[in-house]
């Protein structure tokens, strides 16, 4: 427990937020700035003295229900609340379960990074966002990643549609998925998806019973990896995976060496994803067209029956 660090950001939250913020009268003239001490202990319902000794750094691990309690009077943000339990060494409670929407500047970022693959996974391994160059390479959207790994078929990392690409480091990478997912089953202990997932995984594959009664401890992050494309051939790619910590997420950039084989082939796999892209917006456009028409043609027909009826 950071009790100093823990104190100060307590004093500095308090400061920042105005009675009015929380539904309280100002009270007149306040020495300063914030809430008074005693507010934020009534807010968050524990004793003054307590909260007093929290901000002076002499308190004792608060509980998770009292840091609940503080965060909620303090108005803290989902970014402050998950810093605050971590200064006081507290695991916070955990979600209902994995967030399974991405933001949309995550999925626009998906789009903007040019020659590059780019997907993201939810906490149970399942793509929730996928660029066109992510679908050109493995062969459509990927489903979950932890499936296709464990029940896909094949030793590698299997992640397309029917097993469109296979991927090498199928040994290292089940090692990593199992972790994430060990750490998914603590955290979201009452997700039914989840829970059928790992039943399942158990069910279906005694490599992945092994890897998870071996308790691995991984992280992702930089790895050279060879996708076996089965229309461009070998790909020698680098995978880098940036975490999206607000919502348990991860992002994966899939990229080449500037100048290689691997990295024209990429660009050729980008190419028929953008026209892909644009072929489905042309037909989206047409069929929206279309009902447009019908939906004219209908409210034409009901008026030139009324006009009938009315004579």
């Amino acid at each position: 427990m950071a009790r100093v660090e823990l104190a100060r950001f307590l004093r500095e939250r308090r400061e920042g937020v105005s009675p009015e913020a929380v539904g309280l009268p100002a009270g007149g003239v306040r020495r300063t700035p914030g809430l008074r001490r005693e507010e934020v202990a009534r807010l968050a319902s524990v004793s003054v003295d307590y909260y007093v000794r929290l901000e002076q750094a002499r308190g004792p691990r608060p509980s998770a229900g009292v840091l609940e309690g503080v965060s909620g009077a303090l108005r803290l943000s989902a970014a402050e609340r998950r810093h605050l339990f971590r200064l006081a060494g507290v695991a916070a409670p955990a979600a209902g379960g994995p967030v399974r929407v991405v933001r949309p500047h995550v999925a626009a970022l998906l789009e903007r990074v040019g020659g590059a693959a780019a997907l993201v996974t939810d906490a149970t391994y399942e793509v929730v966002a996928a660029n066109s160059v992510a679908r050109a390479v493995f062969g459509g959207r990927p489903g979950n990643l932890a499936r296709a790994r464990f029940l896909g078929g094949g030793g590698g990392d299997a992640v397309g549609g029917g097993g469109m690409a296979a991927v090498s480091g199928g040994e290292e990478f089940g090692a990593i998925v199992v972790a994430r997912l060990r750490r998914a089953s603590a955290r979201y202990p009452g997700d039914a998806r989840l829970a059928g997932l790992l039943g399942e995984l158990r069910a279906g594959s005694a490599e992945f019973r092994a890897v998870w009664d071996s308790d691995p401890v991984r992280e992702a992050g930089h790895r050279r990896k060879v996708v076996a494309h089965p229309e461009v051939g070998e790909l020698r790619v680098a995978c880098d995976v940036l975490e999206v910590p607000e919502d348990d997420q991860q992002v994966v950039f899939v990229t080449a060496d500037p100048g290689s084989a691997s990295e024209a082939a990429l660009r050729e796999l980008a190419g028929r994803g953008s026209a892909l892209r644009e072929s489905a917006g042309r037909e989206s456009a047409v069929r929206e067209s279309a009902v447009r028409e019908s939906a004219v043609r209908e409210s034409a027909g009901r008026e030139s029956a009324a006009a009938r009826a009315r004579r």
